[in-house]
This record gives C-alpha cells, structure tokens and sequence, in this order.
C-alpha cells in the first residue's frame, strides 16, 4: 500500500515515514503543497497523509485537487496542530476520512490508517 505524507515539519514527516514503513507501507513524502501536487500526478495512492498548513497550498487545497480536478475519492487523514472547529467543518465537507490533532499516538494513527485501508 502506498502513502503520500504531506507535512513541511522535516522530523514530523521523517518519524510519520519511518513509523508507516515499519508496518509494510510504501511512503512518498511531500514537505509542501507543490511537490505533493507533483506527486499526486505522477502516481497512485491508497491514502493521503496530510497537514493543513503547508507552504504554497494547503492541505485542504491538496484535498480539493484530489477530489475536483482529479475525480479521486482516496482516503484523506488531516494531521494538524489546530484544533479549530471551523477547519473540521471544511474537511469534514470535503470527505476526509480522520482528522488527527497533533501531538498524536504513533500508534493509534497506524491503527486508524489500517482501519481505514481495511487491513
């Protein structure tokens, strides 16, 4: 299975990928909202991990291209710093599948993510 971490904090991203690669996913990483927009052209994903506040584009704007421009319905869990209600709102419009606040549980995320992937 292959994941698309989108976050611009280096550690945060290099611990989410070595966490997901110990559990047998394969992780593209993405520190801003370009190269993800890149990445999510050239290849495929079972699921999305992704901040909102990243630099260029937003997490929620990654979203919206999967959704809109590439008519994709992947798997979105939103990790961020803010709990804000009105964010959760937005994503929750836009069809997210978790909304994560950080700090979080290394290990209550790959069980959400598995069961999120039915596996």
């Amino acid at each position: 299975m292959k994941i698309l971490i989108c976050e611009d904090n280096p550690m945060a991203m290099k611990t989410l990928s070595v966490i997901l690669e110990r559990e047998g996913f394969l992780a593209d990483l993405a520190e801003d909202g370009n190269i993800a927009i890149e990445l999510l052209q050239k290849n495929d994903y079972d699921l999305l991990v992704v901040d909102i506040h990243l630099p260029y584009r937003s997490g929620l704007e990654l979203v919206k291209f999967v959704r809109s421009d590439q008519g994709k319905d992947t798997p979105v869990i939103i990790l961020t710093a803010f709990s804000d209600h009105q964010m959760q709102r937005q994503a929750g419009e836009l069809g997210i599948s978790d909304y994560i606040v950080k700090p979080f549980n290394p290990a209550e995320l790959v069980a959400r993510i598995k069961a999120i992937l039915n596996k």
